[in-house]
């Protein structure tokens, strides 16, 4: 997978964190991180396929979080430099690769059925176990972030296109 995707899976794997907090610990920060990032991983890779995707994004700019932080109720006040400084990465984060990931989170048969390990073949997204095969200490780690319920709002925002590229990825050829 390109480098030039990097700004937005850390942004995204940020914003996935801050919205949904994993549970208490360092351990269950470090699961549930690894969760996010995979999932924000293989959504950028599948959004953003191709160099020239990468570079137009970085022409265009992700667009932010701002509509995803208004659906979670999340507040940021523009309070100065330092209040800028802090919310600076939140530029970064690309709602549709968000939406997707969340998507991929709160639904692991959905990563499968887009082949997750045939993109992972294609060095287009790191290893994805923890996202298509979460066990026990996944779920434990990051409840929030596993919850269909709770991610919903952010899922339902581009779910459509996912399927559709599902459609598409397994439609015969010829």
């Amino acid at each position: 997978m390109s480098a030039d995707l990097s700004p937005v899976i850390a942004a995204g794997t940020r914003w996935l964190l801050t919205a949904f907090p994993p549970a208490p610990g360092a351990f269950s920060r470090a699961l549930a991180e690894a969760q996010a990032r995979q999932a924000v991983t293989l959504a950028a890779a599948l959004r953003y396929p191709t160099a020239l995707d990468a570079q137009l994004l970085h022409l265009l700019g992700p667009g932010g979080s701002a509509r995803l932080d208004w659906l979670t109720g999340a507040e940021h006040d523009g309070g100065g430099d330092e209040a800028d400084a802090d919310t600076a990465w939140r530029t970064w984060v690309d709602e549709t690769v968000v939406s997707w990931a969340a998507c991929l989170l709160a639904d692991p048969d959905l990563a499968l059925a887009l082949d997750a390990h045939h993109v992972v073949d294609r060095s287009l997204a790191g290893e994805v176990t923890r996202l298509v095969r979460p066990g026990n200490h996944e779920h434990r780690a990051a409840p929030l972030l596993r919850h269909p319920d709770l991610l919903e709002p952010i899922a339902a925002l581009h779910r459509a296109p996912l399927l559709d590229l599902l459609d598409n990825e397994n439609a015969p050829l010829g």
